[in-house]
């Protein structure tokens, strides 16, 4: 046996699974002359390509698997595997390491996964003129001879059956390397796109990896503090224990407080339903609340923009009533010029006011006229005159701003029936105040704005 540093690789794998065509060895010669190198001519096929870790054995005829070669050696690899010449190879194997015996011998070609990819025919290692030599053996081992040519020849018989059987195969499997080949191809463009595919899905199991360690520390922080829960709770349930041994004293006493404490189980699942369906009505009624509220906040606004309106119309109100009370103020002066002025008068003519309230003037549609029981007539009747324009001044209505009549002889009293007519209503609460109570009015309104 050669003595290499490396074994070669080889394998378990039966003759039916190996592929004796893709190699054809050439010139290989029916016996070698003991005593000399020999070398071995191959042919590699087109569609074979030989990797670094491939070899030539030579096997015994009748070898199983590739572990039983005899000796071996590496093959050399081609430069260019597209040329010619790179097809046609061989390999030299030195005369120290071949058998010694004249057993028959064949070459196969073994690929760096231990699959034989080509065998030759077999040939032996003996001398030339070995005819000649005149063998003196004894009846049994002509016998023994006899009955081995009887095995080689069927032998023999059965590998060139073989060698048919492989051409054929050789054929076939030519063809069905081409189909292979393509089939390739297309896996090959397909791997690419599985290669992207797998490539986008790794990127998407990376993303779901985080999330699920971010979830995993969740849970683990989770668990610690339902780590403590339980060491609460088994000391709870050590303290409860010990209560119980204490105040248990039989079997029976322990089975009736069991089936206690399953109807308290069965309870608290009753009231832990009850629990959630109170819950979702809670949240029901949140929701309901959120759309009030939403309502509310609505309302809020108009009355906020009504308040807004009101108050516009009370700063009005506040200008017209101050208007009035400056009138007011205006009249009582002139009123309080008039007493004194009339005073004077009286006092000038030796009158007082009491001896003459009979004579006070009326007025009717035709203007004034005299009392008959005054011979010179009325002596204020010029005062009267003079002063009518300013008692007489107040001829529109403050509030509806409606003119009064010319007619009309005391527009003060007019007025004040006027306002008593119309009503002021509370655009809030639909409450009627009189006209002449604007100030309370006001300060009512002004209330709900608070």
């Amino acid at each position: 046996m050669e003595e290499t540093v490396e074994d070669p690789p080889t394998s378990a794998v039966l003759l039916d699974h190996c592929h004796f065509s893709q190699v054809i060895f050439n010139s290989v010669e029916k016996f070698y002359i003991p005593g000399g190198d020999i070398t071995c001519y191959y042919t590699l096929t087109q569609h074979f390509i030989p990797r670094r870790k491939d070899w030539i054995g030579i096997f015994r005829v009748g070898w199983k698997t590739t572990r039983e070669y005899y000796t071996f050696m590496w093959v050399t690899l081609p430069v260019d595997l597209n040329s010619e010449s790179a097809k046609q190879q061989e390999v030299q194997f030195k005369a120290y390491y071949l058998p010694k015996d004249d057993e028959y011998y064949q070459f196969c070609y073994v690929d760096q996964d231990g699959v034989v990819r080509g065998a030759s025919i077999p040939f032996q290692f003996r001398p030339e003129n070995e005819e000649d030599i005149l063998v003196v053996t004894t009846q049994g081992e002509v016998e023994e001879i006899e009955q081995h040519n009887k095995e080689l020849c069927k032998e023999n018989r059965e590998l060139k059956d073989s060698c048919v059987s492989l051409q054929k195969q050789n054929s076939d499997m030519q063809a069905m390397l081409q189909k292979k080949q393509e089939e390739l191809e297309t896996l090959k463009s397909i791997s690419k796109k599985l290669e992207q595919t797998m490539k986008e899905q790794k990127d998407c199991w990376e993303t779901e990896l985080l999330q699920l360690k971010e979830q995993n520390q969740k849970i683990s922080s989770e668990n610690e503090k339902m780590g403590v829960r339980v060491d609460q709770l088994q000391a709870q349930l050590s303290n409860q224990g010990k209560e119980m041994e204490k105040l248990v004293q039989g079997v029976q006493d322990k089975t009736e407080q069991l089936e206690h404490l399953k109807e308290e189980n069965g309870q608290l699942f009753l009231s832990l339903t009850e629990q959630r369906e109170h819950q979702k009505k809670l949240e029901q009624t949140v929701e309901e609340m959120k759309q009030k509220e939403t309502t509310a906040a609505k309302k809020q606004q108009e009355l906020t923009d009504q308040n807004m309106d009101l108050s516009k119309r009370l700063s009005e109100n506040k200008i017209i009533y101050n208007v009035l009370q400056r009138e007011k103020e205006k009249m009582e002066k002139e009123n309080d010029f008039l007493k004194r002025e009339n005073s004077r008068l009286l006092s000038y003519m030796g009158l007082d006011s009491d001896s003459l309230s009979y004579q006070v003037p009326t007025s009717n549609q035709g203007g004034t006229r005299q009392d008959p029981g005054l011979v010179f007539g009325n002596p204020y009747s010029g005062i009267q005159e003079s002063s009518a324009p300013s008692l007489l001044s107040i001829k529109k209505c403050p509030t509806c701003k409606s003119d009064f009549p010319d007619d009309v002889f005391d527009h003060n009293l007019a007025l004040e029936q006027h306002l008593q007519t119309l009503s002021l209503n509370c655009p809030i609460c639909d409450k009627t105040f009189p006209a002449k109570e604007k100030q309370i009015f006001e300060d009512h309104v002004f209330c709900h704005t608070l």
